[in-house]
């Protein structure tokens, strides 16, 4: 067993990685950067150190990591999700300067990155893909014509791409040759990468997700899915599981075609197939995630299984124990990715200090997150606070712990997206299962909300409107 991991990564992901290597009686190592120096992260682990002079640069400096963790006698690197987690140059360094990736090899990492390689291995498998542009358009006079070629409406996406970074939804030729140009400078400034390619827009469908496991023995299983579909500007805000539109035949079949694409590449650890699914319950290859996704906590809520655990003993060389026939849903969950966003202002991210900070609890109830009263938010990096996730034996009581949760979340000081969720959670076409990737678009009525505001804040407020009235 390992006795040493080092983790590249900060927020409520480094905290959910050192709590699995605490229980393996495994010693842990943080990296931080000064913004972070009093985070709970680094309090938690067994030994911390500071990387980097700025807020991002010590996160993402492959040999200053490397070369820590040697000195510290690291014998495994936990990625977490972001910053180097697919970056298949980082997943080498390690191999060749002896080190274990808690993930697939570099070789696997590269290819399944490349969203056009990805795609072709896809249908080499037999998986049905999105019609589309089968190398990276050349320029716009290329993406036009394929356009026209596929048929209006067209996604324009960066091959290397993630998290909603360089895509466009295009309805014509103009769109597209505007669009063209910012979605390229998109890719460069955040994948080093300027290629796109264009695929067919599936439109309203729904976002359905494979957890994959597979050890290094050829034993891969895959633990249901997960139904991001609930998405602001592409990215997951609500996420369940399982689905609620599959059935037993689409679901089994789904499944065995994600473990065929691991298979096939000789995939080993944790990894995510991602679908698009239309009202037909046709089903689309989207793109393989080489790492453990932020939602992973409804598939262990649901399962039972502690993907972070065999995350890490898959990297010590441990053989998966259970069977495909073993891997069965009980009852639903629902995460809720608890933002410091704006959402009245097109989900603008909020920072500053959190003045008071109070977390629900109770049964099925559990919070992945490091924020406290008198957290300072940074700007510097992603908008999410923390992680509210439930577990309930049916559907309806899942939505109902989940709407009596975040009744009790109460963040001040920032503004967060905490009665933005709690409208969704509410909507009746939610609740009766009637959602898709367009719902947020769909209704503008979820806007319409009040923030939370303490009682003091609200004493203060009215003495200052009636000193104002009066004249003071």
């Amino acid at each position: 067993m390992f006795k040493k991991v080092l983790v590249a990564n900060r927020g409520e992901i480094a905290t959910r990685i050192i709590r699995a290597l605490k229980e393996l009686e495994i010693k842990s190592v943080a990296i931080y950067s000064m913004e972070d120096k009093d985070t709970l992260f680094v309090k938690k682990a067994d030994e911390a150190y500071l990387v980097g002079t700025g807020p991002l640069d010590g996160y993402l400096n492959i040999q200053h990591i490397v070369d820590l963790a040697l000195k510290v006698g690291v014998e495994a690197i936990h990625p977490g999700y972001g910053f180097l987690s697919e970056n298949p140059a980082f997943a080498e360094t390690c191999e060749k300067r002896g080190i274990k990736f808690i993930g697939p090899s570099s070789e696997v990492i590269k290819l399944l990155g490349d969203k056009v390689e990805a795609k072709k291995l896809a249908k080499k498998v037999g998986i049905p893909v999105v019609p589309g542009s089968e190398e990276a358009v050349k320029d716009v006079k290329e993406a036009v014509s394929m356009a026209n070629e596929i048929g209006y409406p067209v996604m324009l996406k960066a091959a290397a791409g993630g998290g909603g970074r360089g895509l466009r939804i295009i309805k014509n030729d103009e769109e597209l040759k505007e669009q063209f140009e910012n979605a390229q400078n998109e890719a460069v400034k955040f994948f080093k990468d300027d290629r796109l390619f264009i695929e067919k827009f599936i439109e309203n469908p729904h976002h359905i997700e494979f957890q994959i496991l597979a050890d290094k023995y050829g034993n891969v299983i895959h633990l249901l899915e997960r139904d991001c579909s609930i998405q602001r500007r592409h990215q997951k805000v609500i996420e369940i599981a399982p689905s609620l539109i599959l059935t037993p035949k689409i679901r089994e079949e789904i499944g065995e075609k994600a473990k065929e694409l691991a298979r096939a590449v000789g995939y080993e650890n944790a990894g995510t197939v991602e679908f698009l699914i239309d009202k037909d319950l046709n089903y689309f290859f989207l793109e393989m995630n080489t790492r453990i996704q932020v939602e992973h906590p409804v598939t262990e809520m649901v399962t039972g299984v502690d993907l972070v655990k065999q995350q890490i003993l898959i990297a010590d060389g441990v053989p998966l124990t259970q069977k495909q026939e073993e891997i069965i849903a009980n009852g639903y969950a629902i995460e809720i990715r608890i933002n410091g966003e704006d959402p009245k202002n097109n989900f603008a991210p909020s920072s500053g200090e959190v003045t008071r900070y109070y977390s629900p609890g109770g049964i099925g109830i559990r919070i992945d997150g490091t924020i406290y009263s008198g957290f300072r938010v940074s700007p510097y990096y992603d908008p999410m606070l923390s992680k509210l996730i439930v577990h309930a034996p049916t559907w309806g009581e899942a939505v109902a712990r989940a709407k009596r949760a975040l009744s009790e979340y109460h963040i001040s000081g920032i503004r967060s997206n905490i009665p933005f969720a709690l409208n969704i959670l509410k909507h009746l076409d939610f609740r009766a299962g009637r959602f898709d990737t367009s719902f947020i678009d769909s209704h503008p009525e979820l806007m319409d909300y009040t923030e939370y505001r303490e009682p003091e804040d609200l004493v203060a407020a009215i003495a200052i409107a009636v000193a104002a009235y009066e004249g003071i």
